[in-house]
Parts: C-alpha cells; structure tokens; sequence
C-alpha cells in the first residue's frame, strides 16, 4: 500500500518505521519541508516531501499533527480522490492547543478534525503512547498483545486501517462510528491504558463522556507536576487507576 504520513513526530515517525517494515511505500511530509526530515526519512525508510505531495498518489494519509494544527490543512484534501483513506491520529490538549469551544462543548474530537480539513476521517493510533507503539507492539501469534481502537464510519475504509493496526504489531477493536470516537479520547478507559481486546471493548462501553475531560485536566496536572520522573509503567498505572 501507499501511504503518506503527515507528521513526523513521535507517533508519525514511529508508524513511519513499523508500516515501511510491513512493505508499505510511505512518503513522510511534516510542517518544515522535506529537508529538515530527509535523515530521518532515510533513517525509517520512507521519502522525504512536502505535505501537499504526500496526499498525491497514495491510498491512505495518516495525520499526525498537533490537534490545533488541522486548522492549517484546510484545503489540502480538494483535489485527493475520496476513495483515499485518511486516518486522524491527534488528540485534544487545551494546554497545548488551546481553548477550543466545540470539543469543550462536546464535540467528539475526529468530528471536529472531518470539518477542518473537510474530508470524514478514520480515527486509530491516538490511544496509544508513543513508547508503547514503539516497544511493545507483538506479533498475532503472541500471547498478551495489547488492543487498539479503530472509529469511523466507512467500514470499508476502517477494514482497511484495522489492518495496517494489525500490521504495527496490535489487535484492532472496532470502536464503532465516528460520533461515538470520544470513547478513545484523553481521559477515558481506552486511552493509553494498555489493555488486551476483550478489556478494551469493556472500556469503551463503560467510557463516561462527561468524566473524561476532567480526567483529562487531572492526569495532565500530575504528569506536568512530576516532569520527567514518571516511569512509563507509571504513566500507564495512573492512567488505569483514574478511568478503568
């Protein structure tokens, strides 16, 4: 498959390396230009280009940008056919991002993202830390793999991103529509909490919309609190003790 990857940060850059070593083709574009990632993309195995090229002649586009940035990708999908799929990876940080009164109003996050860049989205990699997509990603053949959720409203198009899931080394749940991918946002029980697939479909059942902004706001508090003494266990125990 062809791929291009807009962003190339921790969980672009990362999606990057494990899709080129499942024998994908993937181009890899970020906000700078080609030339300030072309080691990078050397380093992973993918081509170094601008984004409006990264949208030409592939059959999938992952984004993984700032929640925020989507406001700048206005535009980009135009003239990209709608079989392409696009897959939103980002996640709502008002500290990073700033206020932003429809998600805060409810909002589910992807659903704002549809409308910035004009084009329905398939929602999957945001539940993850970066260093769990990196290091703990295992084979189906695997015992204890962890389970990630897939949203959308294509099943077509989510057939297809469950599996090139399977392909970064996880078991993909079907989160169901795109209405209901605020049961895979910051601060509910599927969000980075590392569970196996029958723990996660319980999570995304038991997911209270109206809690999870709080919980949100209260786990970021006490990361920034610790800085960097967190371990990532750490990360993943907090994360489970205030929403599973």
């Amino acid at each position: 498959m062809k791929i291009g990857i807009i962003g190339a940060g921790n969980i672009g850059a990362i999606l990057a390396r494990k899709l080129g070593a499942a024998g994908h083709e993937i181009k890899l574009a970020n906000s700078k230009g080609p030339e300030s990632i072309r080691d990078l993309a050397a380093e992973v195995g993918a081509t170094a280009t601008t984004k409006e090229d990264a949208v030409k002649g592939v059959d999938t586009v992952i984004l993984s940008i700032p929640f925020s940035a989507y406001r700048d990708l206005a535009g980009l999908f135009e003239d990209v056919s709608g079989n392409v799929v696009v897959v939103d990876t980002s996640n709502y940080y008002p500290f990073r991002d700033g206020a932003i009164s429809d998600v805060d109003d409810g909002q589910p996050e992807a659903i704002w993202v549809t409308k910035q860049i004009r084009r329905p989205v398939i929602k999957a990699w945001n539940a993850v830390l970066a260093a769990t997509l990196a290091e703990k990603g295992i084979d189906k053949t695997q015992s204890g793999r962890i389970a990630l959720p897939v949203a959308g409203d294509d099943p077509e198009k989510k057939a297809m991103v469950m599996e090139l899931v399977e392909a970064t080394g996880f078991d993909p749940v079907d989160a169901g529509s795109l209405a209901a991918s605020w049961r895979q946002q910051p601060g509910t029980p599927a969000y980075c909490t590392e569970l196996a697939a029958d723990e996660l479909k319980t999570a995304l059942e038991k997911a209270n919309q109206t809690r999870s902004a709080d919980n949100r706001e209260t786990l970021i508090k006490g990361f920034m609190e610790r800085g960097d003494s967190l371990t990532h266990d750490e990360i993943v125990a907090r994360n489970r003790a205030l929403t599973v």
